[in-house]
């Protein structure tokens, strides 16, 4: 499971004296445990999935997306402040959330796999979007942003 790795890393992170490493082991952690707040308290999204630990990773990879996320567009904002200190910080923190995600799928690769998924569906039109984002939230999780997946499956649709 991605909580042990991260737990892991936090252990190690802090035998090998890693301030760096471990403050955004941390955040990670804090993050999590608020999305875990949120979910037992009704106030936030459920926890996806019915297995306990299938389900958990996906709500890992969720929250270490919209983490890194966050991170490029403040390395974005700060680059085009001038702030090569702050942009470097958060391209540090980004490093170590995105040590924990599965590996990034090229735009080619995505496509392929989007063509797939409608045609598993049996996707024709645009009215079929919504059942092809939902296989490839499941297919391409933590692979791949779905901002960018949206617009794939509708110009595939189109």
């Amino acid at each position: 499971m991605i909580r042990d790795e991260i737990k892991a890393a936090q252990i190690g992170a802090m035998k090998a004296r890693d301030s760096a490493r471990l403050g955004a082991v941390r955040l990670i952690m804090a993050a999590l445990k608020n999305r875990d707040i949120e979910a037992r308290t009704g106030g936030g999204p459920a926890d996806p999935g019915s297995s306990p630990g299938a389900g958990d990773d996906v709500l890992v990879m969720d929250v270490l997306s919209k983490m890194g996320k966050q991170r490029r567009e403040s390395i974005e904002m700060f680059e085009k402040g001038g702030r090569a200190e702050l942009a470097a910080a958060e391209a540090a923190e980004l490093a170590v959330i995105e040590s924990f995600l599965p590996r990034q799928i090229s735009d080619a690769e995505a496509n392929a796999a989007i063509a797939a998924l409608v045609a598993q569906a049996g996707a024709t039109s645009v009215k079929d979007m919504g059942a092809v984002m939902a296989l490839v939230k499941v297919q391409l999780a933590g692979q791949y942003d779905m901002g960018k997946a949206s617009g794939l499956v509708k110009a595939a649709l189109s």
